[in-house]
């Protein structure tokens, strides 16, 4: 049986007791400290509209390894179409997120809650938007949870094509030269394979993560002008 969570108390079971699915627990809420302690332990709220909120950990799970990230000659191109900015437009680009239709996702997931709980997270300096812009308009970008020196993507959208993928890569500089390890991309989609993500098992997940829960990195999310050729 899946436990249900204690809203009025932040505890989560093992990411590990998990059932055959990936799901750890239903139920609590999302304020901030119980979002901070479930990225922390390794698992992320995902659930359609009308049902329950449902925490994750799936096995196996996906991640990118920086130095894996294929940037190819078309994207390379690509890149020089737009223009980069962090954390200016964060609410539209979660909005726009929520809109954009997954062959291999839970469909629109970014509800009315959601939006409002990753908002406040960005207020706080938790949650992180990438943005492609041309001639000013927002035209693709990704948002994620920052835990240590693990960047935990959440979701990415493209109203121009390659929008997303070279804000992707723009990421990707930049964590590499604040020092991050890897990134988290959660549920295997082919679109994240296709760019050099990996399935690793859970357990290899976790004892990562662990690890970089103990170093803190202090940086500003500024755009590095040297890193956008």
């Amino acid at each position: 049986m899946i436990p249900q969570l204690n809203k009025y108390e932040l505890k989560f079971p093992h990411a590990n007791e998990a059932n055959s699915d990936g799901i750890v627990a239903w139920g609590g809420d999302l304020n901030p400290s119980r979002l901070v302690k479930a990225y922390m332990s390794g698992i992320f709220p995902w659930y359609s509209k009308g049902d329950p909120i449902i925490w994750w950990s799936p096995n196996p799970r996906l991640i990118m390894e920086l130095d894996d990230f294929k940037l190819s000659r078309s994207l390379k191109k690509s890149m020089k179409k737009f223009n980069y900015k962090f954390d200016t437009n964060f609410e539209e680009v979660i909005k726009k997120c929520g809109t954009k239709d997954r062959n291999d996702q839970l469909g629109t997931w970014i509800q009315k809650d959601i939006i409002e709980a990753y908002t406040n997270l960005h207020g706080m300096g938790i949650v992180h938007s990438v943005e492609s812009y041309q001639d000013d308009k927002l035209v693709g970008g990704l948002y994620g949870v920052v835990v240590g020196k693990l960047f935990c993507g959440e979701s990415m959208f493209a109203d121009v094509n390659d929008a997303s993928k070279s804000a992707y890569a723009i990421l990707i500089k930049h964590l590499k030269k604040w020092g991050y390890d890897f990134i988290d991309c959660q549920v295997p989609t082919e679109h994240l394979k296709s760019l050099g993500a990996k399935e690793v098992k859970r357990d290899y997940f976790l004892n990562r993560l662990n690890k970089i829960n103990i170093d803190k990195i202090e940086h500003f999310w500024e755009i590095d002008n040297s890193l956008i050729k």
